[in-house]
């Protein structure tokens, strides 16, 4: 959990502060490599967790095994589902067509092509994102501490 929280730390710094006075899509690229890890963290602990609580036999070796059954222990969980499907688009994050739209300037934005669709990640859109990890956080605290 401490992991989980120095990551949500650092990128609540990038999101609040340094995006704040700097403005470039560089600082949003490293903002989601930063949820990425966390997410990944999360996703990690939860499934030790499941595992041990006798929800899950065996924890998959690869990062889709583990996302399928995380996204099936909490298949009720919209907010956790929505969480898992923005994690599949980080974790190819580096390998995807980008495009930077005005650096520098109070609208910036990176336009992602994910999945054949343009995904704008803008200050508004990674507000939205802050808050759907904000509730996804809480969530895998809770399911942790039972």
């Amino acid at each position: 959990m401490e992991e989980i929280i120095q990551e949500k730390i650092s990128a609540d710094h990038l999101l609040y502060v340094s995006l704040k006075y700097t403005k470039t899509c560089d600082v949003i690229m490293n903002l989601l490599l930063r949820w990425r890890k966390m997410i990944e963290t999360c996703n990690n602990e939860l499934l030790k967790k499941a595992q041990k609580n006798g929800q899950i036999k065996e924890i998959p070796d690869n990062a889709i095994g583990k996302i399928k059954s995380a996204k099936e222990i909490f298949k009720d969980n919209e907010n956790f589902q929505k969480t898992m499907d923005f994690f599949m688009m980080l974790r190819k994050l580096e390998e995807l067509k980008t495009e930077r739209i005005g650096e520098f300037r109070k609208n910036v934005s990176l336009k992602i092509q994910f999945r054949g669709e343009i995904v704008e990640v803008n200050l508004e859109q990674l507000k939205i994102y802050a808050e759907m990890l904000e509730k996804f956080i809480n969530e895998t605290k809770t399911f942790l501490l039972k």
